[in-house]
């Protein structure tokens, strides 16, 4: 499977950036996936749901399924956060796989960057960032430099890099 990272600090357009990006190559007939780093505690269950009662039981893993969609809920229970190449594993096999986050990872990434938030730029220091999308005009040496909204460019960017 192709892999390809949207990376960059909070608030710099990321989450934006990765639903434009699956919309574009879904429209172009491709099967896509995500994969999404939280620096923070989450919970895609509700507190008095039959699941969620079975996770404070303390059951390993919660799978939820109906006639639309299924869900598989695991509990790490103090283990580590898995690997990114053990949660890239867990995956079906589609197309292309946008990674949101894991910027120490080596996979090629680009970065999202928002004037507005003035945080520097990773890129300089990061090999792994191949180009940096930004709403303002930047000189980053050796990047190929994207407009934010210019989805379309991004995705072409992304297809040619994978060899879609």
């Amino acid at each position: 499977m192709k892999v390809y990272g949207i990376t960059g600090w909070k608030n710099a357009g990321k989450t934006g950036l990765m639903v434009r990006l699956v919309a574009e190559f879904t429209a172009r007939g491709l099967r896509v996936s995500t994969l999404k780093h939280a620096h923070h505690s989450f919970d895609i269950d509700h507190k008095g749901r039959d699941s969620h009662r079975h996770r404070m039981a303390g059951a390993q893993q919660v799978l939820l399924s109906s006639a639309n969609r299924w869900a598989l809920m695991s509990e790490l229970r103090d283990a580590p956060e898995p690997a990114l190449e053990d949660l890239l594993a867990r995956l079906d096999p589609v197309d292309l796989i946008l990674i949101e986050g894991w910027k120490r990872d080596s996979h090629p990434k680009i970065e999202a960057w928002r004037s507005a938030t003035a945080h520097p730029l990773i890129a300089p220091g990061d090999p792994t960032i191949r180009a940096v999308a930004s709403d303002a005009p930047l000189a980053v040496p050796g990047r190929v430099l994207f407009h934010l909204d210019h989805t379309a460019a991004i995705a072409d960017f992304i297809a040619a890099e994978v060899g879609l």
